[in-house]
């Protein structure tokens, strides 16, 4: 939420276009669907202390959260250069605020559905959303690049 609201001063600050920032964060989302139609996990390390307190699913919050940041900071951040209207920014701000509690949600009936799903279920799932992570990133990237292209 914190970049919905500063993403734009960040923007002037450094002085980023949205077209490269809507290029940049299509390339990051794609790798991330990308990895997740292959049904595995972007490979990073994990100190030992950042898992001994955590419970089961935590491991994977943690390494969701260092990967699909960027992707989901840079997502946020363009969607709301292209709200122009204070009623677009409120229903983004208030679609946000209900995908955290929708998460939230699916988050404490995790075990249940990963038991009814199986493993099976469960790399079925993430290849498909990886397939429609993919699809968003390619719309983010030629989003970004048609004005490049259009202003050479």
């Amino acid at each position: 939420m914190v970049f919905v609201f500063a993403g734009q001063f960040l923007f002037k600050f450094f002085g980023i276009s949205t077209n490269g920032f809507r290029i940049a964060g299509g390339v990051i989302i794609f790798k991330i669907g990308f990895d997740m139609l292959q049904a595995r996990y972007t490979p990073m390390k994990l100190k030992d202390e950042r898992l001994k307190p955590m419970p089961m699913t935590s491991p994977l919050l943690l390494l969701e959260s260092d990967v699909v940041c960027p992707g989901a900071i840079a997502n946020a951040i363009v969607l709301m250069q292209d709200s122009h209207t204070y009623a677009m920014k409120g229903i983004l701000i208030g679609t946000i605020a209900l995908i955290y509690l929708l998460t939230f949600f699916i988050l404490r009936a995790s075990t249940r559905l990963v038991k009814v799903l199986g493993e099976t279920g469960n790399n079925v799932m993430m290849r498909l959303m990886g397939l429609i992570l993919m699809v968003i990133a390619v719309e983010c990237f030629v989003s970004g690049a048609k004005p490049i292209l259009a202003d050479m």
